[in-house]
């Protein structure tokens, strides 16, 4: 059986002790953090820069993926590098017909590269970047802020992705022992996880209750 990998999204952390929050879920057994990068633009809120993601990656070492929800990753691809991120992943909503030359610059700084789509963005959007990129991550929330509802429109798109993409396949927003199934049965990979892991009196138990979820 497949083995599921659990990203908690520290959008959802304590942020005023984020250190010790990353230490606690990374105890816990995550397996990767997923760390949202908003600029008020291309999304309605604003969280974090390179430098926050340099102090994390001082105090993990989980790998970091780094979601570039930005207006322009082109400009913020090299610090965000620097920083220490170990994926970057951009929206191709925002790339602008440049998504190949993006993701030739993120291989170039010696990362994996990771493409996102919307929940109304179609497949057939990042089709010919498939063999480019080592994840693809869907959202099945409008992305922005956390502890929104699941969408399950998305769930025909994940499917249609697993038949043609042999890479890692990861999902964002809503994710809990509820929904984790449906999104397992699709094949995914990856589940990025807020306020479910987050918010948990216990982490360890909400991790793994994501990592055993049965299919739907």
């Amino acid at each position: 059986m497949k083995k599921i990998k659990v990203a908690p999204s520290i959008i959802a952390a304590d942020q005023a002790n984020l250190a010790s929050e990353v230490k606690k879920v990374e105890r816990a057994g995550a397996d990767l953090l997923h760390i949202d990068i908003m600029d008020g633009h291309f999304v309605p809120n604003i969280t974090i820069g390179p430098s926050v993601v340099q102090a994390l990656d001082k105090v993990t070492d989980l790998p970091l993926d780094v979601h570039l929800m930005i207006a322009s990753p082109q400009k913020y691809i090299k610090a965000f590098s620097q920083a220490g991120a170990d994926y970057i992943t951009i929206h191709i909503e925002s790339c602008k017909g440049n998504a190949q030359k993006l993701i030739a610059q993120i291989k170039a700084q010696g990362k994996k590269a990771g493409i996102s789509l919307n929940p109304a963005t179609p497949l057939a959007a990042i089709k010919n970047l498939l063999e480019r990129v080592d994840l693809v991550l869907v959202m099945s929330v409008n992305p922005g802020f956390s502890g929104q509802k699941f969408m399950l429109s998305v769930l025909p798109k994940i499917r249609a992705l697993r038949r043609a993409f042999k890479g890692a396949i990861s999902v964002d927003g809503g994710i809990n022992q509820d929904t984790a199934g449906y999104v397992i049965s699709c094949g995914v990979d990856i589940l990025a996880a807020g306020s479910f892991v987050f918010d948990a009196k216990n982490p360890r138990k909400a991790i793994e209750s994501l990592k055993k979820c049965p299919k739907k």
